[in-house]
């Protein structure tokens, strides 16, 4: 491909971690177009040690099909492609957390385990030995610098729809610092031109919006890995009624409707679950409605901490839209968000992202759910 000289240092080298998609392709090729010494790897995290089974996937993100197109993009753009093994590594930082969460009664994202992690973690040091001074992917979403400060800021990428930012707020000032968003300025339509502009193998190839390791539902990765800790239980109703037995927490998530496995009158709702009384708590829509969350693990990104309590633009899932709220930082880096208005459906393991109320594109930061306080 050519390469537009004299926009980057001569051999400035950056990895790209490629998924096989049109977007981490496109990011790619624009890096490459910048005149950046393009490297893109693929990270291997399917299992090897087990026969694939007959309802497996086997064209998600960074499944074997996906090495296949990402390779086929790499050789468009004449640059080194390399598969690196990380199926260890992503056992143990993101599928086996997202199955004790489960277990713990916790509705978790491994997305956001495998991007601060693995993509901005340990792939971050990988580059480094390779003397590639950032890594790039295809996410939706933008880094800036604070001139005041000298802080690197998470922004929302400039698709309102296709936005990522959800899910990289807990990037570090390092790991941002190290970031490079190609496509976060532009719209998916205009990442389909290009795709299509640098004739790259992918530029129709649809999306996958799935856990990229779970073949179908998440209960039986879950059953697999953490089935001796799953325990028989009660469920009751929210007035304290028995309503019927569970067969283990993992199998509800705050919100469920259905597959409850009691009848009632009226529709009921997962409204909480109890994992120090291994009991499902169910209600009516109305208990689902909370106006404040209890936040650990926070990271923030104007600061190392808001100086007090601070007005925001808030959503506690990543298609919601943000609604306005409180943010106020607590001791050990826990924080309490409180709603102007309830919300429905707080979990516990999801995320609460912050965004600024006066400039909403930009990311305050978030943490990760630990109670709803109705």
């Amino acid at each position: 491909m050519d390469r537009e000289p004299g926009t980057v240092p001569k051999g400035q080298r950056i990895v790209v971690a490629m998924s096989g998609g049109v977007d981490s392709a496109v990011a790619a090729a624009l890096l490459c177009r910048a005149g950046y010494d393009v490297v893109g790897v693929l990270l291997r995290i399917w299992p090897s040690r087990r026969p694939a089974a007959p309802n497996d996937r086997f064209d998600s993100c960074c499944s074997p099909r996906a090495a296949d197109d990402a390779r086929g993009v790499a050789a468009a753009l004449d640059i080194p492609f390399y598969v690196l093994n990380y199926e260890d590594e992503f056992e143990r930082e993101v599928i086996q957390p997202f199955c004790d969460a489960y277990a713990a009664g916790r509705t978790p994202i491994p997305c956001l385990a495998c991007n601060a992690r693995l993509k901005f973690g340990s792939l971050v040091a990988r580059a480094r030995s390779w003397r590639a001074d950032r890594v790039g992917t295809g996410h939706y979403a933008r880094v800036a610098r604070d001139p005041r400060t000298g802080r690197h800021l998470l922004r929302r990428g400039a698709d309102r729809r296709k936005d990522q930012s959800y899910f990289l707020y807990g990037l570090t000032q390092d790991q941002l610092a190290r970031a490079l968003f190609p496509v976060g300025g532009q719209t998916k339509a205009e990442t389909r031109r290009l795709a299509a502009a640098f004739g790259l193998p992918v530029a129709e190839k649809p999306e996958s919006q799935e856990i990229c390791f779970v073949p179908g539902d998440y209960r039986a990765v879950v059953r697999e890995r953490a089935g001796a800790v799953l325990r028989p239980g009660p469920i009751r109703h929210a007035d304290g009624r028995a309503m019927g037995a569970h067969a283990g927490l993992a199998d509800f998530t705050v919100g469920q409707r259905k597959g409850l496995g009691v009848s009632a009158g009226r529709p009921l709702y997962v409204v909480e679950l109890d994992a120090a009384a291994n009991t499902v708590i169910v209600g009516e829509d109305g208990d689902l409605w909370a106006r404040e969350a209890v936040l650990e693990g926070c990271n923030y990104m104007p600061w190392e901490a808001p100086p007090g309590p601070r007005r925001v633009l808030a959503k506690v899932r990543s298609a919601q839209p943000e609604a306005a709220a409180t943010l106020t930082p607590m001791e050990g880096g826990r924080a309490a968000l409180r709603f102007d208005a309830p919300q429905r459906a707080i979990a516990p393991g999801q995320a609460a992202v912050c965004y600024d109320m006066d400039d909403p594109d930009l990311v305050v930061g978030g943490g990760t759910i630990v109670a709803a306080r109705r």
